[in-house]
């Protein structure tokens, strides 16, 4: 099955961001993804955290899900909406939320950020529980491809990555890392961290990002990439808008798993 990690550098016009993830994955799509992952925040980075709350949408009704359910249906693929903020019983607060829609267009996954991240060096701040409710459900979907095979897909969003307890709930074939990962922090972790849960888990990544110098004057990594179950980067773009295409195999998931029976070997 081909899969498309796409790579954008969003702004904080939400119609722009969509149709230039439009664009990104009607190339995807024209190069027969069957399945493809938008990064982390692609509808909107705003110049404020507080300013994700205005755009905060309700489930089945809102425009970025309108389109997220458009897409996936007019390109005939599986669409991973990255993160969009849905509203929660806080008005102070929204989820980040990772929705999933089927080639019909209908939404069949929703995962709300487990792990919301902090950091603070003296010259960068972030501090996503200011704005964000954390999630509590480790989330997981069946894809199936156009040759009828299914694939276990387990959700996770950027700064999920860290915690590896996660991945081993989740024990799926491909693994989502949708992510808008800081320069800094990226440069140092972000490759090592996505190569080890692919190792550790005998499982797919895919890992689209946030990649370059946005409107409000953040630098995010990018390095949006595919890495297979034995921990090669199958393809990756280091900056800018693009499309990161690779083809997942089942046979070659179940050789890794086969030869090197680690997931059977767990004592813990």
């Amino acid at each position: 099955m081909r899969v498309a990690a796409i790579q954008m550098v969003s702004g904080i016009g939400l119609d722009h961001n969509l149709s230039e993830a439009l664009r990104l994955l009607r190339q995807a799509a024209a190069a027969g993804a069957e399945l493809a992952v938008l990064p982390e925040y692609f509808c909107f980075m705003g110049a404020r955290d507080e300013d994700k709350l205005v755009l905060a949408e309700t489930p089945g009704l809102g425009k970025v899900q309108d389109f997220l359910s458009d897409t996936a249906r007019d390109l005939k693929l599986w669409l991973v909406g990255g993160t969009l903020p849905m509203a929660t019983d806080d008005p102070s607060h929204a989820a980040n939320a990772s929705m999933v829609y089927d080639p019909r267009g209908k939404a069949v996954s929703r995962y709300d950020k487990i792990h919301l991240f902090r950091y603070d060096n003296g010259r960068e701040r972030y501090d996503e529980a200011a704005v964000l409710k954390a999630g509590d459900t480790p989330t997981a979907f069946d894809c199936i491809s156009r040759a009828g095979e299914v694939w276990r897909v387990g959700q996770s969003i950027c700064y999920d990555m860290r915690f590896a307890e996660l991945y081993r709930t989740l024990a799926a074939d491909v693994l989502l890392m949708p992510a808008a990962f800081t320069h800094t922090t990226g440069q140092a972790h972000w490759e090592v961290l996505l190569r080890a849960r692919a190792i550790e888990n005998q499982a797919y990544v895919i890992a689209s990002a946030q990649g370059g110098i946005h409107e409000n004057g953040r630098r995010t990594w990018g390095h949006s990439m595919v890495i297979d179950p034995w921990g090669q980067i199958m393809a990756l773009q280091a900056e800018g808008p693009g499309v990161v295409l690779a083809d997942i195999d089942r046979g070659f998931l179940q050789s890794v798993r086969t030869q090197l029976p680690s997931l059977q070997h767990r004592r813990l």
